[in-house]
């Protein structure tokens, strides 16, 4: 059975990394720390230019919930320019009402949009903080989109899984379910045979130390609980572990 494996990177060593390990799509994003925000139009076109594997750009305008006003869906739809023009295969956004519903009509714009730029769309955990899943799940399906990625309403997709097997029961093949949120090696196997979905998504985060030879400064460039000089990376066995999981399934 042929199943894909998702991999969210913020950084074009990543990509690298991932790719190694075995990923048969990439989510690109800025800020993973902060959830996965838009990545710039320079690292769209560069993941374009290197990536042999189909290409998704997180549209997310800005850390927080996902009730966005018209000054952010503009530049979402800016954004999807950009990643049409970078040469991407799709993105990935959600956008929610206030009482925690799909928001349609700003969802049909950016879908549409996406669409007109021959884009795949993938709706993200956004269903996740929403008030009626059953009915979202519907709302996406409408919407055209060709995935949806959740956790189940879990804070992670182990905890989610008989949300997640609901979520697939309920498509029935009319759009993808992909979980996600801390899957890894010790769990995939358990979250695929107990919802049987056919897409997983993880980060495979690690880290590694700076190359920089000065390292002594007291300047902090952000957050002053940070190490500046510790580079967040995709581990490539993190991934090839997951991949080789789902392979023998």
């Amino acid at each position: 059975m042929n199943y894909n494996v998702e991999v969210c990177i913020d950084n074009l060593e990543s990509l690298h990394l991932a790719i190694e390990g075995g990923a048969n799509r990439i989510e690109l994003c800025s800020s993973l720390a902060l959830g996965g925000l838009t990545p710039s139009f320079g690292m769209m076109k560069q993941a374009a230019k290197l990536s042999t594997i189909p290409v998704y750009a997180m549209i997310r305008p800005r850390q927080g919930d996902f009730l966005y006003d018209e000054d952010d869906v503009e530049s979402m739809l800016y954004d999807i320019d950009a990643a049409a023009e970078a040469g991407l295969q799709g993105i990935v956004f959600g956008i929610l009402t206030a009482e925690g519903s799909i928001d349609m009509n700003k969802c049909a714009r950016i879908v549409n949009h996406a669409k007109l730029n021959g884009l795949g769309v993938t709706f993200h955990r956004a269903i996740d903080q929403c008030h009626n899943h059953h009915q979202a799940l519907e709302n996406i399906i409408e919407l055209g989109c060709e995935r949806v990625l959740t956790s189940g309403l879990a804070s992670n997709a182990l905890a989610g899984v008989d949300v997640i097997a609901e979520m697939v029961q309920l498509a029935k093949g009319r759009v993808s379910i992909m979980a996600g949120a801390g899957v890894s090696s010790e769990n995939v196997e358990a979250i695929v045979t107990q919802t049987l979905v056919k897409e997983v998504h993880l980060s495979g985060k690690s880290t590694r130390t700076s190359h920089m030879k000065l390292k002594a400064n007291a300047a902090k460039m952000g957050n002053q609980n940070l190490d500046d000089f510790i580079v967040p990376v995709t581990d490539p066995e993190a991934i090839r572990k997951v991949a080789n999981i789902i392979k023998s399934l």
